[in-house]
């Protein structure tokens, strides 16, 4: 690790920032990696001369009463899995340093944040487009990367990246999953046992309106329905949304083509999963 610095400041971020020259990719997590967060790490690190990795659980994108208490925090564990990937700068600020006494400012994607996670979510992206902000502002990356897992933050963070003129690339990789189909995912370590073998549902029920697409159906309803019955047949699953939108809009559609978004909600248990597929014929 003698080559991946640790900054708890923005101070030492941007001196470090500044000390190195090339192109920089910034990839954001809240920690408690996994092998999604370093599949990012990874390109991130084929595709620039610098990575920086910023570690930071973000308190305003959590509602009240949530779980960001409880949201792991694994600091050494996630530097030990970003050290051979030789990343340059580690940004891992306590709250305090990215919103200190007095904080006021913040950044408000309007309609395509509203829908969906927007609407169940109250304030989440509010506080994620502000991190981000702060983090790109802080960082100046030339590209930053985010999961497919999380498509309305990438559709808001794509928004928020063209409307503030920040000069930067947005790279989108793919999810990550386990072998049965489950999107990796940090809130994957809150399921019991008999909820983790529950979990996979998300993953077939999307299957199942992909395959139906993939067959010809294109009548929007007619594949959210698919994705319900597949869901209903999971006793643990309580299902929050399914929906078959437009990926840049994320307003419902009533007929489907070819990059339209299936994506859902469902709670596990107490534990809350999302997932989404991008549909090719």
């Amino acid at each position: 690790m003698s080559d991946l610095l640790l900054a708890t400041t923005v101070l030492q971020a941007r001196a470090r920032r500044r000390a190195l020259a090339g192109i920089w990719g910034l990839v954001p997590t809240m920690g408690a990696l996994h092998p999604g967060h370093l599949s990012l790490v990874q390109r991130a690190r084929a595709e620039n001369d610098r990575v920086a990795v910023s570690i930071f659980v973000n308190p305003t994108q959590f509602a009240a009463g949530g779980d960001f208490d409880k949201y792991p925090r694994t600091l050494e564990r996630d530097l030990e899995l970003l050290a051979p990937y030789q990343v340059d700068l580690v940004f891992a600020p306590p709250a305090a340093e990215i919103y200190p006494p007095h904080f006021q400012t913040y950044v408000n994607v309007e309609e395509i944040a509203q829908p969906l996670e927007g609407a169940r979510r109250p304030g989440h992206f509010r506080g994620v487009a502000t991190v981000v902000a702060k983090l790109f502002n802080i960082v100046q990356p030339d590209r930053a990367y985010f999961g497919q897992k999380d498509a309305q933050q990438v559709a808001v963070i794509k928004q928020l990246t063209r409307d503030l003129n920040f000069p930067l690339e947005i790279v989108v990789g793919e999810t990550v999953r386990e072998a049965d189909g489950l999107a990796m995912s940090s809130r994957n370590a809150y399921l019991s046992p008999a909820e983790r073998q529950a979990a996979p549902v998300l993953y077939r029920a999307l299957c199942a309106a992909r395959d139906a697409f993939r067959r010809g159906v294109r009548d929007g309803e007619t594949l959210r329905a698919l994705m319900r019955a597949e869901l209903a047949r999971e006793p643990r699953a309580t299902v929050e949304y399914v929906s078959a939108a437009d990926p840049l809009t994320l307003q419902e559609l009533d007929t489907l083509s070819d990059g339209a978004l299936l994506s859902l909600a469902v709670r596990i248990g107490a534990t809350r999963l999302i997932d989404n597929f991008l549909l090719s014929a």
